[in-house]
């Protein structure tokens, strides 16, 4: 069977939803494929201590507030995927699930979106699919001879399953600062990072880094100086489990090893430590494969484009996937505004 739409939106996540808000404003007729069985995006699928970095106001999509989640300065995960499922609803934003996208392919004026549920034919096709999928993993010598057990922030859940072990948390970033701290308490913690640690200021959240990013996408579009946006704050935002820990001394970070042995890690000086478990905190790579049939794919696997739109197919927009895309295009709060824009370049594309 095969079904038209004015506008395919492949993801049904946050940014997903943010373009679908815009394009239902706009009057623009669309439908939103999601992998997903029920809502919420990647936020159903986090560790239980997760919580945002900023209060709920903050964070929020365009149009609807998210509620504040009772007791809790930053709302957890579970209060998120409550806010994208109302949101949802609220909009009535059209989404099918689950449903997996093959791949997106040129057919003469129109885009053939083939699933494992049927073709698709759109005019334009916003692209929506996030990160999540795509877990990064280093190619560390050794990696495939460790016999312990190896996990990435995908499947980490709580400390729980560690408990009384040797863990290697392995990533400098928010996500390793996190999980090394959730696991501080109740394992043989060793948290190692390419480089020494960079918190942001305490009283920084994620309004700020909002703030900055934003400066940032516009000093390089009117040609001036690069601010550094969030980079140039630090690598990890100071939630306050994250503060107990580091003023406990129980987040101490040691250098990256270079090596793996079937029980150890090993350093470039020789040093080692046995590891029962190491979690591979490392990132993620955008989840483009749906597009690969449109041959755009440039450095770095990303594809190049103006803003949301695609260089090479402009019928294409990319959000959520990160700065490249829109400034904090990944957030819930930064990805209104290139979700909005991917609208309205479609809509004057389609008149």
């Amino acid at each position: 069977m095969t079904q038209a739409v004015d506008v395919m939106v492949i993801g049904g996540g946050q940014s997903g939803l943010a373009a679908g808000y815009h394009l239902r404003r706009l009057g623009l007729d669309f439908a939103i494929l999601d992998a997903q069985s029920t809502p919420g995006g990647a936020w159903q699928h986090t560790w239980d201590s997760l919580h945002l970095f900023s209060p709920a106001a903050y964070s929020s999509l365009p149009g609807r507030l998210m509620p504040p989640q009772p007791g809790e300065t930053y709302p957890d995960a579970g209060h998120v995927v409550d806010y994208l499922t109302d949101y949802e609803q609220r909009y009535d934003l059209s989404v099918h699930r689950p449903v997996r996208v093959a791949g997106v392919h040129r057919d003469g004026a129109l885009l053939r979106v083939e699933t494992d549920s049927g073709t698709w034919l759109a005019r334009a096709v916003i692209s929506a699919t996030g990160t999540w999928s795509r877990p990064f993993i280093p190619a560390v010598p050794g990696r495939t001879e460790f016999q312990g057990a190896q996990r990435h922030t995908v499947e980490y859940r709580s400390a729980a399953d560690f408990a009384g072990q040797k863990v290697i948390v392995v990533g400098g970033g928010n996500s390793g600062a996190q999980i090394a701290a959730d696991l501080a308490y109740d394992t043989d913690l060793t948290w190692v990072t390419l480089r020494e640690p960079r918190y942001l200021a305490d009283d920084i959240d994620g309004r700020t880094l909002f703030d900055h990013a934003t400066a940032r996408r516009r000093a390089l579009d009117e040609g001036r100086t690069d601010t550094g946006g969030v980079a140039s704050l630090g690598d990890i935002v100071a939630v306050p489990p994250v503060r107990t820990a580091r003023d406990a001394g129980l987040l101490k970070a040691q250098p990256m090893f270079t090596r793996l042995t079937e029980t150890r890690v090993v350093w470039a000086d020789g040093m080692t430590a046995e590891a029962d478990a190491i979690m591979w905190c490392t990132g993620f790579r955008p989840a483009l494969s749906h597009l690969a049939p449109l041959g755009l794919r440039g450095p770095r696997g990303h594809i190049p484009t103006a803003g949301t739109q695609a260089l090479g197919e402009p019928r294409l927009h990319l959000i959520g996937y990160g700065d490249w895309t829109g400034p904090a295009s990944a957030t819930l709060i930064g990805v209104g505004r290139p979700a909005r824009d991917a609208a309205r370049r479609i809509a004057d594309l389609l008149r």
